[in-house]
């Protein structure tokens, strides 16, 4: 049992007893909020049923994310895992399908069978998930969505095209798209977004809802989407994506664009707040500070300075969201790019967070490898919006 547990197992049992002796009416669920999710009847006996508890999400939600390959390495994993044991992290972000398209477990449905996408790089998924909920670990499963160069090779006919060729477009890193507009493809990611969260995932964070932003945008062809405007193409599969699963408990994170908080105009890829917003549960923005450009509010090298960088963003973002402000919930960076970028900066990053009036983060490294010296011991997490950011 991981010392978090102990602690709060330990604070539970006093509080429990306590309510007794005071003849006090508390229930189960007030200790323990979650919720029982029963998988449909396959045929199968009773017995043999899925069984999975779901956590609710924790009002000061502090996350990393976690590769697919990492998730399904026990050792590699482990370092993941100490982190929420240890410090304030309360939620993981796994990979469900990345930039590959390949789904990161083996999957029932037959609509997700066709396209012969399920590599089990996480053998163990439900046991894993269920070891993570058991230590108070919220789990979002993360889905790449219209970057799919698998299913685009298997099916040109939902694929981003070029106009010269004819053939399957791919941008400049040799990946190929699927034009958001293809409503086949959606039903595709419906379905996995419930069969993901049918084995445990809490959240489905929804990732590349977008069109392609880089590679030779004047040889680009959208059989589907046409000239459709790109933010309506979007918004229509967010409200597709709203629909199909409001009434099976998911909850729904969009990630988008740092400067979606910043520019009104969809930076001709379909992304605004304004558009994706009423859809969504949360919106997590990634505002990485190396990832504006240079020049950006008169900071030669923003990645040079993370807490104006991000406060200014988040700014925008709550003045842009005055009615639903704590649906915005930015992804903040723990990566070396345009400078390096030690405890103190991811600090200051998440001061700036705090700062702009939002309570909840979540941390990015493509290798899953964290600044632990960043991140609070869990039992001062009560205390880590009053923190002043000097590490």
């Amino acid at each position: 049992m991981s010392v978090r547990s102990v602690f709060r197992w330990g604070i539970t049992s006093i509080f429990f007893l306590s309510s007794i002796f005071l003849i006090v009416g508390i229930g189960y669920s007030d200790i323990l909020p979650v919720t029982e999710y029963n998988g449909q009847d396959d045929g199968q006996t009773e017995t043999n049923l899925m069984k999975v508890k779901h956590l609710e999400t924790p009002v000061n939600l502090k996350a990393v994310y976690m590769t697919s390959y990492v998730a399904g390495d026990k050792p590699l994993r482990t370092s993941v895992k100490k982190l929420a044991d240890e410090t304030e992290i309360n939620s993981i972000v796994i990979d469900i399908k990345d930039y590959t398209g390949h789904i990161a477990f083996d999957v029932s449905v037959d609509l997700l069978k066709k396209f012969n996408s399920a590599i089990p790089r996480i053998p163990d998924i439900k046991d894993f998930l269920k070891e993570l909920h058991d230590k108070d670990i919220y789990l979002i499963g993360r889905i790449a969505v219209f970057q799919d160069p698998l299913v685009a090779g298997k099916r040109k006919d939902l694929a981003v095209l070029s106009k010269t060729t004819g053939n399957v477009w791919k941008d400049y890193k040799g990946l190929s798209w699927i034009d958001p507009g293809a409503r086949e493809y959606w039903e595709y990611i419906l379905a996995l977004a419930l069969e993901s969260y049918q084995i445990g995932f809490d959240e489905i964070n929804f990732d590349y809802i977008r069109f392609p932003s880089d590679g030779n945008m004047k040889d680009i062809s959208y059989p589907h989407s046409k000239d459709t405007k790109k933010t309506e193409v979007m918004k229509n599969f967010f409200s597709f994506m709203r629909d199909g699963l409001k009434d099976s408990g998911v909850v729904m994170s969009a990630d988008l664009f740092g400067m979606t908080m910043t520019n009104t105009d969809d930076l001709n890829i379909g992304q605004s707040l304004e558009s994706a917003i009423p859809y969504f549960d949360y919106i997590s923005p990634m505002v990485y500070p190396s990832h504006y450009p240079t020049g950006f509010i008169g900071i030669k090298n923003p990645a040079s300075k993370p807490y104006e960088v991000v406060r200014y963003s988040l700014d925008k973002a709550s003045d842009r969201s005055s009615t639903t402000p704590q649906k915005i919930r930015p992804w903040l960076q723990d990566f070396n790019l345009g400078a390096t970028y030690d405890a103190k900066k991811i600090r200051k990053q998440i001061q700036a967070t705090y700062d702009a009036g939002f309570d909840s983060w979540m941390l990015w490294n493509a290798k899953s490898v964290y600044t632990r010296d960043a991140l609070l011991p869990f039992w001062k997490e009560e205390d880590s919006q009053a923190d002043t950011g000097q590490i």
